[in-house]
């Protein structure tokens, strides 16, 4: 007890630390506009834009960390989830939170199966919420683009150039979208491709409407065309694709509720049942076949959530 007291007041002093010294919004939009601003060219016949890498601040560790498998995926995650955190740092808490929570559990939990899972759950905490952050990210979006879609074919009309009709939409449009056109149009203005530019943006927030607006200034600029004319019917497909979506999703809410209930009822019921009498659920730990029905269940439970999701997602 006196030393998980210890480590849940260490914990708690260092959460309580880092939110007090955290940045503020504003102090981490001024450090994120300028390391996108922060530009080097490697000759001067290529006009080629290099950002730093989020794997660290420090170039040592950078380095180290780039060679560490899955390094790449986890960058791509953070920037699609619009955080600012470096890959080290968001390996440094998932690898710390597993130990540490793998250490606690094993105290407990007499199964060390068991005990790797519970580890492996607490570390993956990190990457879930990037991913749930990416999501809400990408709903957004997808909500502003037909209005920035329609904003730039009537920049077209009333004769502007691409380049300031993307920074008039960079402007104009609300966040989280108004700042992925910022920084398409700063890595145009400062040298790099438009093929190459719409690219990073499209790497950026990978959805299909953001294909098509992709695709349709890529096809103008390489072959011609009235460029608003088909930014309109994008702006079209992507509004009827927004109302499908939502039709969908109110189709499929049953399906979806349903999910989550399966999913977190056993461990409601588990949790409700311990707080009364532990003696009751001990077996499930302590006995074999309890462990072995425990690992059927879990196995069960994967299996009936990879079903429901593949029944209530539904490709438009």
């Amino acid at each position: 007890m006196p030393v998980l007291m210890f480590l849940f007041l260490l914990i708690l002093t260092f959460a309580i630390a880092y939110y007090w010294l955290k940045p503020t919004k504003t102090e981490s939009a001024v450090q994120q506009h300028l390391e996108n601003i922060k530009v080097s060219r490697e000759d001067e016949q290529a006009s080629i834009v290099l950002k730093q890498e989020g794997y660290s601040s420090n170039p040592i560790v950078s380095d180290i960390v780039r060679q560490i498998p899955g390094a790449i995926p986890t960058l791509d995650l953070i920037r699609q989830s619009g955080q600012t955190y470096s890959v080290s740092s968001v390996m440094g808490v998932s690898l710390a939170a597993a130990i540490v929570t793998g250490w606690i559990a094993s105290l407990f939990v007499p199964s060390v199966f068991l005990a790797l899972i519970i580890a492996v759950a607490a570390g993956s905490i990190p990457y879930v919420y990037l991913y749930v952050m990416r999501e809400v990210r990408f709903s957004r979006c997808d909500k502003i683009l037909p209005e920035a879609i329609d904003l730039m074919a009537r920049g077209l009309r009333a004769g502007h150039a691409l380049t300031a009709v993307l920074e008039m939409v960079g402007n104009e449009v609300a966040e989280p979208l108004a700042s992925e056109f910022k920084r398409l149009h700063e890595e145009h203005a400062l040298g790099l491709p438009l093929r190459e530019a719409t690219m990073n943006l499209v790497s950026r927030l990978p959805r299909d409407d953001m294909r098509f607006l992709a695709t349709a200034i890529l096809m103008q600029k390489e072959t011609g065309g009235n460029l608003a004319a088909i930014l309109d019917k994008t702006a079209a497909v992507a509004r009827e694709r927004a109302r499908l979506r939502g039709q969908l999703n109110i189709y499929t809410a049953q399906g979806r509720i349903t999910g989550w209930i399966l999913c977190c009822m056993p461990f409601v019921m588990f949790g409700l049942i311990s707080m009364v009498n532990w003696q009751y659920e001990r077996m499930l730990f302590t006995e074999e076949w309890g462990r072995i029905a425990l690992y059927i269940a879990f196995g069960l439970m994967l299996l009936g959530v990879l079903v429901i999701r593949k029944i209530v997602d539904i490709k438009i």
